[in-house]
């Protein structure tokens, strides 16, 4: 019998029993890229990344539990373990799934693409494979988007760690690494500046992490990967949320909402890896790409 290491905290939720189901893939898929991409941007409680699979807690539709999934040999699919108390939100999640591992790619397509421009050719051709993680949770990775604007992608993992540790719900499951459910966008939105800032995050930041979670209770903004989605308007009502710049919200855009055509052209690290270029020269090279835009920055991400 597993013994609830967390049973002396207050009413803490318990989902041990699993079962699992597998989820299909066109081939090739860089799997190992992918968790590498989740594991630098884990959030702790939450999630838990190694380089042989995925884990997180999960709170859909009233419904809570943990997944777990693996990659699976000589067959072109993801392993799902998941517990049992998900399985009236199955179809929820099998989506969110889907998303979160880019599992309806057409690497055929994207790569050929691709391939055109020679300065992609030599990176698509190394990792044909590649994928561009989305995201399981909107909220959760518009959250973890804004945490990390001008600053460090570990700082803001340990930052994201944080608010995830004082915000989400206790949560028991088989494994110590998972204890917490994601911050909802209601206990953020009631949260103060000065709850959330003596996390480490800056006033400005706080403002922005309010700003999004308001948008989100009142409806006027969804980042649900369910939610049908023009990412041009999006995109618009991030930027005028405050403190969220164009960057930010084309990242969130390629994430949360799927877009595979999403080009943030400030990035400092795709200009770099076009020559120096300036925004203005990255954005006119990029319409080559089109419409894999996501794809060609994950390959220039990964050459830096």
């Amino acid at each position: 019998m597993l013994v609830d290491p967390l049973q002396k905290m207050k009413n803490p939720i318990t989902v041990l029993i699993a079962d699992d189901l597998q989820l299909s893939y066109r081939p090739p898929y860089d799997w190992a890229g992918v968790l590498a991409f989740l594991k630098t941007r884990e959030l702790k409680g939450v999630e838990w990344v190694t380089d042989t699979f995925y884990a997180r807690t999960v709170q859909l539709d009233g419904r809570k539990g943990w997944i777990k999934v693996t990659q699976a040999k000589n067959k072109n699919a993801l392993l799902l373990e998941f517990t049992h108390s998900l399985t009236p939100v199955l179809s929820a999640l099998l989506s969110r799934l889907r998303n979160l591992f880019d599992l309806d790619a057409r690497p055929d397509l994207i790569s050929r693409q691709l391939r055109r421009d020679q300065r992609l050719a030599a990176l698509v051709k190394a990792n044909p494979g590649m994928r561009v993680p989305g995201a399981f949770n909107g909220f959760e990775m518009g959250l973890r988007a804004i945490i990390g604007q001008q600053i460090t992608v570990k700082a803001a993992t340990t930052i994201a760690g944080r608010i995830a540790k004082a915000f989400g719900e206790r949560i028991v499951t088989p494994y110590p690494e998972l204890n917490r459910l994601t911050p909802t966008p209601a206990r953020i939105a009631r949260a103060s500046v000065d709850e959330i800032a003596k996390l480490g995050v800056v006033s400005a930041r706080c403002k922005s992490l309010l700003a999004l979670a308001r948008a989100q209770v009142s409806g006027d903004l969804s980042l649900d990967n369910g939610a049908h989605h023009d990412p041009d308007k999006t995109i618009e009502r991030l930027a005028g949320l405050p403190g969220i710049g164009q960057w930010t919200a084309h990242y969130i855009a390629m994430r949360a909402l799927r877009w595979p055509d999403a080009f943030p052209k400030e990035d400092i690290a795709v200009r770099n890896n076009l020559g120096r270029v300036t925004a203005r020269q990255a954005e006119e090279m990029s319409q080559a790409w089109r419409p894999w835009r996501s794809y060609a920055v994950l390959h220039l991400w990964h050459s830096h």
